[in-house]
């Protein structure tokens, strides 16, 4: 059999954490900021963690992460 192949889109977009769970970037963080309240851009410029409902497509997308 031969290796599975990396994602790599998803390599640059995901994070594992130490428990195991995936970490991801909020999206609408590029531009347009005058529209978005201070506490909205306060909110999106944290990390977030993938749903429990993702995680197994991200475990095929990324085996070896």
């Amino acid at each position: 059999m031969p290796k599975m192949k990396t994602h790599k889109s998803s390599q640059k977009r995901f994070s594992k954490t130490g428990s195991g769970k995936f970490k991801r970037s909020h999206a609408f963080t590029s531009h347009l900021f005058r529209n978005k309240t201070k506490s909205q851009k306060r909110r999106l410029a944290k990390s977030g963690m993938v749903s429990k409902a993702d995680e197994g497509r991200l475990k095929k997308l990324l085996p070896y992460k």
